[in-house]
């Protein structure tokens, strides 16, 4: 049998019921809703397109500044900023079909109606291929509440389940807690059938000439290539206790900028992988990260981008010749 090619490789991976033509997604909230990124990359070519946060309510965001560069990454505390759920059905939806890929929602509230009310109206259009719930932003009030409380967040994804009936319904996770797999395991056990990994991290930066903080809001949520080796320590370990057994795909993400980044995200367990922060340095950067993971997978004679995930090899455990491991969780 003939080596892989570029060309012959299968990238394709599915996130619960949907399937995505690879494995390389957009992250919510750097990119707008679609269009401001269309013209500077072919959308066409992505595994999927993540909106910004939707509210029921249209929300101004934080007083400026609201983003600072930092060593290594990127601070902002953009503050959920949005034109709310009835002009992005209005307005941007009808958009949204021309993008040439599966979109996914990002979806915020305050309270577990609003986020029922933002998915039950967008759950039935056919422009939308899945919901995915932020619980986990650091540069809001109460942005953290539901995604640091296990209980608190099984009944949102309890409640929103209900209202979900053809949409994939995802949830992305906090890093900010202490035990990031109870919160996955309480997401799986309100019914979701994937999970974003991780958000960001909260961070500060401080202006040493007027000793005052650089963002106006104080703190912001850290992203960028700081945060890449958290990300993928926390995908590994949500994959390994509670992801893997239960059969829910991750999509691993968190200062992705090369193909590198994405292989390693998926070798701990990530069967897709956001780019965020890098798209403000290069927003032709996703499609680069599709050809890399091609000519790598075709270097090692690989066929199929599947076989990448969690094929992390430890000591100790016996893998198999597509890298699998036989080990227990």
């Amino acid at each position: 049998m003939a080596n892989p090619t570029r060309e012959s490789v299968d990238l394709s991976v599915t996130i619960g019921r949907l399937v995505l033509s690879c494995p390389v997604v957009t992250a919510s909230g750097t990119c707008g809703y679609g269009e401001e990124l269309s013209t500077l990359c072919d959308l066409s070519r992505l595994g999927a397109f993540t909106t910004k946060s939707i509210t029921v309510e249209p929300r101004s965001g934080n007083a400026p500044q609201r983003i600072v560069e930092v060593r290594a990454g990127m601070l902002n505390a953009i503050g959920l900023a949005n034109v709310g759920l009835q002009r992005f059905v209005e307005e941007k939806v009808p958009a949204l079909r021309r993008l040439g890929c599966p979109v996914i929602v990002n979806v915020a509230g305050r309270s577990i109606d609003e986020y029922a009310t933002v998915c039950r109206t967008l759950d039935p259009l056919p422009e939308i291929s899945a919901l995915e719930l932020n619980v986990s932003c650091p540069n809001v009030h109460n942005g953290l509440t539901f995604g640091t409380d296990a209980a608190l967040l099984r009944d949102l994804v309890s409640a929103v389940r209900r209202e979900v009936l053809r949409c994939v319904l995802m949830v992305k996770l906090s890093p900010n807690v202490t035990d990031i797999s109870a919160m996955a395991r309480a997401a799986i056990d309100g019914g979701a059938e994937a999970l974003s990994v991780i958000n960001t991290l909260l961070g500060m930066a401080i202006d040493i000439d007027t000793w005052r903080p650089m963002l106006a809001n104080g703190t912001g949520g850290l992203s960028g290539p700081a945060i890449r080796p958290v990300a993928v320590q926390m995908v590994h370990r949500v994959y390994r206790d509670v992801a893997r057994d239960a059969g829910i795909p991750i999509i691993g993400m968190g200062g992705v900028q090369t193909w590198r980044d994405a292989v390693e995200l998926m070798l701990a367990g990530a069967t897709a992988v956001g780019v965020g922060t890098a798209l403000f340095v290069d927003p032709a950067a996703p499609q680069k990260i599709r050809e890399g993971i091609s000519d790598y997978l075709a270097r090692r004679g690989l066929s199929r981008v599947r076989d990448l995930i969690g094929a992390l090899r430890l000591d100790g455990e016996a893998t198999g010749a597509d890298g699998s491991t036989g080990a227990e969780g």
